[in-house]
């Protein structure tokens, strides 16, 4: 379901690294409801882009919007309280602690001086029951004992546990296994039938194309092509997005982006 405002909006961020551009004039946009896949070859600039919504890098310039009201974004608490939250790559999973502590690890529940067990069990069954997680036998599982794709189900329901209204995922199906690959992409639609906004950063094109509502294509720090995708998408289509910046009519033409 798209909903034609904006929930987050990046307008016209740059990003330099001493003599190194690499973000030059980027519209990034994500909707509530909506999966956006953001897209490009390694160096186009998805990395820094989605650094500096989440507050790690400082854009040099350029504004971001939040519900349609301007933001500022000084770092990774800023982007939190406004509801953005990000499932990195590597996780950030303890392995030794079960799923409740890795839910709540550093914003534990305190009830008279002491951990409130109980309440937090009960938040977690929730949540991963809101997502319709099922493979997940107890909630008091050592993370070392699940599978990838239980684990990658553990760091999103830890990013939607706080009320975020923006997840941002990063490479979520990178390692698993077509069973698991399934499991995960079948999450990340529920989140966004949910209501949330969710951006998908991905390299298996496949997965784009099944799961995403709109692709943005960046390539050499701009962004190339930002489209919906429908059911005559081509990987063809977004492959030359991602490799020359452009596919026929759409794309990077000379120094004009065609949209």
């Amino acid at each position: 379901m798209t909903v034609d405002a904006p929930i987050l909006e990046a307008l016209g961020v740059n990003k330099t690294f001493g003599p190194v551009h690499v973000l030059h004039d980027v519209d990034f946009r994500v909707y509530p409801g909506t999966v956006t896949a953001l897209i490009g070859d390694n160096g186009a600039g998805k990395t820094t882009l989605i650094k500096c919504i989440t507050g790690i890098y400082p854009a040099d310039s350029g504004e971001f919007r939040f519900d349609g009201r301007q933001v500022k974004i000084h770092g990774p608490r800023d982007a939190s309280a406004l509801g953005v939250e990000v499932v990195y790559q590597d996780l950030a999973l303890c392995e030794n602690l079960d799923i409740v502590q890795n839910l709540f690890l550093g914003r534990e529940r305190i009830k008279r001086g002491l951990l409130d067990e109980g309440s937090m069990e009960q938040a977690t069954r929730e949540t991963l029951a809101s997502l319709s997680v099922r493979t997940v036998k107890s909630v008091r599982q050592a993370v070392a004992s699940l599978s990838g794709g239980q684990r990658q189900t553990v760091a999103i329901a830890k990013a939607v546990l706080w009320n975020s209204k923006v997840v941002l995922l990063d490479e979520p199906t990178a390692a698993l296994g077509v069973a698991q690959t399934k499991q995960v992409l079948d999450l990340v639609r529920r989140l966004a039938d949910s209501g949330l906004g969710v951006v998908l950063i991905s390299h298996n094109m496949n997965d784009v194309i099944q799961v995403s509502d709109r692709v943005c294509a960046m390539y050499l720090g701009r962004v190339a092509a930002d489209v919906p995708v429908t059911p005559a998408t081509r990987r063809e289509f977004l492959v030359e997005l991602i490799t020359a910046g452009r596919s026929g009519e759409v794309g990077i033409q000379g120094n004009e982006v065609t949209l």
